[in-house]
């Protein structure tokens, strides 16, 4: 059964941070190590407690060099993708943890459904299962797309998390009663590409391939919550976190972040007053480009910045 999501605003954000490059500031050049331990800290000092990473490069071992003491992130991994094999797969969950420095993490995302297809996915996901009972990671999630049947998904995994894709744009998950379906069963959302992929935030000028309809329509959009004093980036979470009222327990909004400047506009954003608005006015049901990719989970405020 669901549970009702009274979390503070904050606390239901969780952070994709990509460390940013070396920029120069007032006093000399801002490292990467230290912008990434501000906006960590200002993470932090604002109420998120949810990191998710990606096993790329150096990422993690950045993001241990750059923990506030004591930390208080319940930290997300990646997986790898599935032509690497179980073995290289279940050694890198593991060697993410070294990496982060941590004894155990929060949620081991399988990157992609399509990974778990076939015996070998149904034996890579007993691998994971397999993590999970060692207590190495608390919850096992995986990433989707609406046409990936997320519900479906769910039924046949039964996983602690899905990760799917849902923005005021894009509202087909809650419409379509993907969302209810999985808060009867139990299962925690994560929701990704809440921010449109920036699509609200770009201007004419920056929708390269948009045709002169969405350009107009957009534009419409963007009016209506002028209108409502309204920016998008806090139409945009409080739309989503609208969307979490009866989700199962460990919910959140996913949201891509690279400095503390991004993360400062990220909290003021979801901790303002939450609006009564009609929000199906602005559903186009995926019918703009990108609002539905859930593999662009790693876009957000950098995009709408």
């Amino acid at each position: 059964m669901s549970s009702e999501i009274s979390a503070p605003p904050a606390a239901q954000l969780a952070l994709a941070v990509v460390p940013a490059a070396p920029r120069e500031a007032a006093g000399g050049a801002l490292s990467r190590e230290s912008g990434l331990a501000q906006l960590l800290q200002t993470a932090a000092d604002g109420g998120i407690r949810r990191i998710l990473t990606r096993p790329e490069g150096d990422d993690e071992r950045t993001l241990c060099q750059a923990w506030p003491f004591p930390s208080p992130f319940q930290v997300s991994v990646t997986t790898l993708d599935a032509g690497e094999g179980p073995d290289r797969i279940e050694a890198r969950a593991r060697r993410s943890l070294e990496r982060l420095g941590l004894p155990r993490g929060d949620v081991l995302l399988v990157r992609d459904v399509r990974d778990l297809a076939g015996a070998e996915g149904r034996a890579l996901w007993e691998r994971l299962v397999a993590l999970k009972d060692r207590g190495l990671f608390r919850r096992i999630g995986i990433r989707t797309r609406l046409e990936d049947s997320p519900v479906l998904v769910a039924r046949r995994f039964q996983p602690d998390l899905i990760q799917l894709p849902l923005n005021i744009l894009d509202q087909r998950a809650r419409r379509d009663g993907v969302l209810a379906a999985l808060a009867e069963q139990g299962v925690a959302v994560q929701l990704a590409s809440v921010l449109a992929n920036g699509l609200l935030f770009a201007g004419s000028d920056e929708m390269i391939g948009a045709s002169a309809a969405d350009v107009v329509l957009l534009s419409r959009l963007r009016r209506r919550l002028a209108e409502a004093r309204l920016d998008p980036m806090q139409a945009a979470l409080a739309y989503a976190a609208d969307s979490l009222t009866g989700m199962a327990e460990g919910s959140s909004l996913l949201a891509c972040v690279t400095s503390a400047a991004e993360t400062r506009a990220l909290l003021a954003a979801v901790n303002a007053a939450r609006p009564a608005l009609d929000w199906t006015v602005f559903d186009q049901g995926g019918r703009l480009a990108a609002t539905g990719d859930t593999a662009a989970a790693f876009s957000g405020v950098s995009s709408a910045a």
